[in-house]
């Protein structure tokens, strides 16, 4: 999924990988400036699809509040909206409420196993471990996922992990590699892994090697 909520950039991208969705943030919203917000996000389910998940996230800091932001997001945008919510005391009761009006849910902000544990128990669709924030404060991000990945499969939930929160592509490698079903990463990071020079120098070099037999601009269709 594509951490973003800059409109060329998921059109961009859209075209380029099977994108699976788009998750934001209050932080990330902010980047934008201050957009339109519903508005907004009504372009971004245009562009990515009703099958593709849109998962936004409540601003609310009372379960009350949770949940009211949460029915507004619905109400704004449509019913299959991943609403997104911090598992601390508050949200974790929101979670509760909402997974009984079925309401699809990602449980955010997560920096250790005793959350995750406890998000799904909450009924979560989704768990979000901050990967690159984790290791931040000197937490095994690898071993969590992997606790959370046993967690699941050893109560038969049907909770999917959505690694977030990556530094570089070598940490969306290890996420995955630990056993997250999805992750959601930035643009920057996608495009680093997408243009490495390594890359483009292979291309110029079988470029070069076709054009040294076939003449330079050929390309097979002109055999």
């Amino acid at each position: 999924m594509l951490d973003t909520v800059n409109l060329p950039l998921i059109e961009k991208y859209s075209k380029i990988i099977k994108l699976s969705g788009v998750t934001s943030n209050p932080s990330i919203i902010k980047r934008e400036g201050k957009i339109d917000f519903f508005n907004h996000l009504r372009k971004i389910r245009k562009i990515i699809g009703q099958t593709a998940k849109l998962h936004v996230q409540v601003t609310g800091r009372s379960t009350a509040d949770m949940i009211t932001d949460a029915h507004r997001i619905l109400a704004e945008i449509d019913n299959d909206v991943y609403i997104k919510v911090p598992t601390n005391e508050a949200g974790l009761a929101a979670i509760k409420q909402l997974k009984n009006e079925g309401i699809h849910i990602t449980a955010t902000a997560i920096y250790s196993e005793l959350q995750g544990f406890l998000a799904v128990a909450a009924g979560a669709d989704y768990l979000a471990p901050y990967y690159n924030r984790m290791l931040n404060m000197n937490i095994d991000a690898a071993y969590v996922i992997r606790a959370l990945n046993h967690e699941i499969s050893q109560e038969r939930s049907a909770t999917k992990i959505l690694a977030a929160s990556f530094h570089n592509c070598q940490q969306v490698n290890e996420a995955i590699e630990s056993g997250a079903d999805a992750v959601t990463i930035g643009p920057d990071i996608l495009k680093t892994a997408l243009t490495n020079p390594a890359i483009n120098a292979a291309i110029k070099d079988f470029t070069d090697d076709w054009e040294s037999i076939y003449g330079k601009d050929s390309i097979i269709t002109k055999l």
